[in-house]
């Protein structure tokens, strides 16, 4: 497939589509299936839908000058040709309401047959006008080869480390993803996904690298970053694949995968369609209540995509059912709603007494089970309330994380759910509000809250901070956190007690973690 020329646009635009003939999904999925049975089984389910093999975009062209600006209302926009290896951004008139949120979409899917994806440009035609309409200042990129991927993001790394400390980015990306050496990479257009590994390596942006570790920390605000894409490609979809890896997210970061470690993207076979996972982040974006915070719309998100999928007609769909990942590392909760960001996101108007008594004990309640009770006894008696949606949640995550400590693999207790000693390099009351935030997320199931808090009580080096440490890391592994089980594998290792190693290290690679080399791994 000839691919077109990259193509960088800021705000949405609505773009004249071309596109070369797709390979049928039953093709593609039967090119990339190992074993004949599955193929079998998966003939006539799979028949209307494409499984994609990493990432999702389609070639665009004639870009329009009307673009989508703030809050939806209409401005112009002056579009120019990208240069390969250094894109020109095409700036709008954007309000200024939008100066504190940048967005960066960037849409990859014009790869040779069989792996070009149909639903890349609406995904990203759609999500730019629901960021639009949040104060985005958005710009779009589509079908960017090795060095305007790299070019593009680079220019974007510098457009946030020059915004004010409390602006609100967005990085997406939809296309191949893969992991090679456990580097999470975004595969340039027009490569080919199944290309010996040093191609790929050449062809791609290391996420972690270029991105991640690139923005500049957001302890006031908020970078998010969004991966639409294949965790694994097809021969791996229905096995223990390697497909991308877990990340820790950076101080001030939320990072969403639309799907777990090592498993497949369900991508629609039409350009009319989008994605799963965006179909649901636009969808909410749009809904969902202003006071409605990022961190809780990500779970959302996540909540939807998994509903979606496991009641889906196709018996195919619901076994390839996504789990979106999500590494949070925030320290404020921004809310939808463009303004000051709120420590908890009280609601935007005010509440009756009581009910506002009842959500404000629900906020500062950091123990599973009262946490549960809490929200059990809110959602009875104010079901229609502006927080039920997001009482809802807290009562999923506590149920989640009550669930987790039962379990016999974990030692646990209420007495264990204490943040250590002050840190010598933040005032008491800057510790008392990181530890109570910390603890008040483990309790709703955060697994990165969890392993954060459990280096700090490592960090004692005493016999008690070692039991918890322990306890810590084996909650935050329950609740889905590879790395820290890999890191609990480390300490078995350590103290000399290989069976519990072994299994902690089998639950990290169960988990999709592949634990990078540099820490001296050694393969059993």
């Amino acid at each position: 497939m000839a691919m077109n020329s990259p193509m960088v646009t800021r705000n949405t635009e609505e773009h004249t589509q071309e596109h070369a003939p797709l390979c049928s999904p039953l093709n593609t999925l039967e090119c990339n299936l190992q074993s004949p049975g599955r193929r079998t089984v998966l003939r006539h389910a799979l028949s209307l839908w494409l499984g994609a093999a990493g990432a999702l975009t389609i070639p665009l062209s004639k870009p329009v000058s009307a673009g989508v600006g703030h809050a939806g209302h209409a401005t112009e926009s002056n579009a120019t040709e990208s240069n390969a290896t250094a894109p020109n951004l095409t700036v709008s008139n954007a309000a200024a309401t939008n100066a504190s949120r940048l967005a960066l979409l960037i849409g990859n899917g014009d790869y040779p047959v069989p792996h070009d994806l149909p639903p890349i440009a609406k995904n990203v035609m759609d999500l730019g006008e629901a960021l639009a309409f949040r104060g985005f200042d958005v710009t779009q990129a589509m079908n960017l080869d090795e060095s305007s991927l790299h070019a593009t993001v680079t220019e974007f790394v510098k457009r946030v480390a020059a915004a004010p400390g409390d602006t609100v980015t967005l990085f997406y990306y939809a296309g191949h993803g893969l992991q090679v050496d456990s580097n999470n990479l975004l595969l340039g257009s027009g490569s080919n996904p199944t290309a010996p590994r040093k191609d790929l390596i050449a062809r791609s942006l290391v996420l972690q690298q270029k991105l991640l570790a690139a923005l500049p920390p957001r302890p006031q605000a908020l970078n998010i970053t969004v991966i639409d894409a294949c965790r694994t490609d097809l021969r791996n979809a229905l096995g223990d694949g390697e497909g991308l890896n877990q990340v820790e997210a950076p101080l001030g970061s939320l990072v969403c995968f639309s799907t777990g470690a090592g498993r497949p993207a369900v991508s629609p076979a039409s350009a009319d369609q989008n994605t799963f996972y965006t179909a649901a982040l636009v969808r909410l974006l749009r809904d969902a209540a202003g006071h409605v915070t990022f961190n809780d719309l990500f779970q959302l998100v996540k909540a939807e995509v998994q509903h979606t999928m496991l009641n889906h007609p196709l018996a195919a769909i619901r076994q390839l059912a996504q789990n979106p990942f999500i590494a949070d590392n925030t320290r404020v909760q921004v809310p939808l709603s463009w303004g000051e960001a709120s420590e908890h996101a009280l609601p935007a108007k005010t509440l009756p007494p009581a009910e506002l008594a009842a959500w404000e004990a629900i906020q500062n309640t950091d123990w599973p089970v009262d946490l549960l009770r809490l929200c059990n006894a809110f959602l009875a008696t104010y079901p229609d309330s502006s927080q039920a949606q997001t009482v809802g949640l807290v009562q999923a995550g506590a149920t989640e994380a009550l669930r987790i400590l039962r379990s016999k693999e974990v030692k646990l207790f209420k007495t264990s759910f204490v943040i250590p000693a002050p840190d010598s390099q933040a005032s008491p009351e800057q510790q008392v509000n990181k530890g109570s935030a910390e603890l008040m997320r483990a309790a709703r199931g955060d697994k990165d809250a969890a392993v954060r808090i459990a280096r700090l009580h490592r960090a004692l080096e005493t016999e008690q901070g070692l039991l918890r440490y322990v306890g810590w890391l084996q909650y935050s592994s329950g609740l889905g956190n590879g790395i820290a089980s890999y890191e609990l594998a480390l300490y078995y290792r350590e103290a000399d007690q290989p069976l519990l190693a072994a299994q902690a290290e089998a639950r990290a690679r169960q988990l999709g973690y592949s634990p990078p080399r540099a820490l001296g791994h050694e393969r059993k």
